[in-house]
């Protein structure tokens, strides 16, 4: 069977022992990564690894079961050269012994095609915020013209006047700060850290808030997972959507945060008793700019997405199926 692989696979067969050490490699390693078959048994696959994807193999081997596990991984050819693999393994054994039992191919090309398709998706972002924030800072602007012109005109009622602009101009800090939030690069500071902590701090942050609108917030925990992250970030977002919640019940209602641990992932839903999303708006939620709200930016929600992105995690909007909405913000488990 495996001279029979050898001799007709366009992908590398691999068989690791427990440590990472190879066993077996298909001939087809020669084609893809230059090295010879008998170069590298006996060796361990760490070490042909980009470092940073090092962890992610180890990971694997602790990880794997007989259910084959795929994932990419950056492998060094033998000139030094960044290849784009796509692998997937799976556990056996054989008298008694386990061994991994791997396949490995070049996608490469596929990566290049999606980075490509990426930047030009960020140009075509760029563009919408360009155009966005010319809007939402030209409204403000054009109003505080207005009262000035008033005022130099001598019109009474000044005092009314300078209140309006002065909200006016917090509406343009509230856009330059979330956009400074969104721009600026943010410094890796990730630590272990447990959500039900997290979770409680930004509880006790926003429940004055909630109390004054009459909005009962309950916690529902799970197991206290621990992530590697970083602790602002996710605490800027859970404010945001709890915060988000909020908006959606001006006169009162209820929002329960419901944790949970699902196989290697950590699930917060934030659930509302607003109104609910039509499905034209449930569509263009996290769009820059895009709000349903008389006060709202339209960056909340785009925050929450690049810090889920910067967390390996995700952002799902449903609508429930009596009243209300949920926002869903998953994140993966430190192991």
């Amino acid at each position: 069977m495996l001279q029979w692989i050898d001799q007709n696979g366009f992908d590398i067969v691999f068989v690791c022992d427990y440590e990472g050490i190879i066993h077996y490699t298909s001939s087809s390693i020669t084609r893809l990564l230059g090295y010879l078959p008998e170069e590298v048994v006996g060796t361990s696959s760490l070490a042909y690894l980009e470092s940073c994807d090092v962890p992610v193999l180890r990971n694997r081997f602790e990880t794997t079961t007989e259910w084959p596990q795929r994932f990419h991984l950056t492998v060094l050819d033998n000139r030094g050269k960044h290849i784009w693999m796509e692998a997937s393994i799976s556990l056996t054994e054989n008298q008694g012994v386990p061994y991994y039992v791997g396949v490995a191919k070049d996608v490469s090309d596929k990566k290049e095609i999606e980075e490509m398709m990426f930047r030009s998706e960020k140009m075509s972002v760029a563009g919408q915020l360009a155009a966005g924030i010319a809007h939402e800072i030209r409204n403000p602007l054009t109003s505080l013209k207005g009262f000035l012109q008033l005022i130099q005109a001598g019109i009474s009622r000044k005092e009314e006047y300078y209140q309006i602009m002065v909200e006016e101009i917090e509406k343009i800090e509230t856009i330059t700060s979330e956009l400074l939030f969104i721009s600026k690069p943010v410094a890796e500071n990730k630590e272990p850290e447990t959500i039900h902590e997290m979770l409680q701090d930004v509880i006790t942050l926003l429940y004055s808030q909630a109390r004054l609108q009459n909005v009962q917030i309950s916690f529902e925990k799970g197991e206290n997972s621990k992530l590697l992250c970083d602790r602002s970030q996710i605490k800027q977002l859970f404010i945001n959507l709890i915060k988000n919640a909020l908006e959606e019940m001006p006169h009162g209602g209820k929002i329960d945060i419901r944790q949970r641990q699902e196989g290697k992932d950590c699930i917060v839903d934030v659930v509302d008793e607003g109104p609910g999303i039509p499905d034209e708006v449930l569509a263009k939620l996290k769009e820059p700019f895009f709000t349903t709200k008389k006060e709202g930016t339209g960056l909340g929600l785009m925050i929450c997405t690049q810090i889920l992105d910067k967390h390996n995690g995700a952002l799902d909007i449903l609508r429930n199926e009596t009243k209300g909405s949920t926002f869903r913000a998953s994140l993966p488990i430190s192991l």
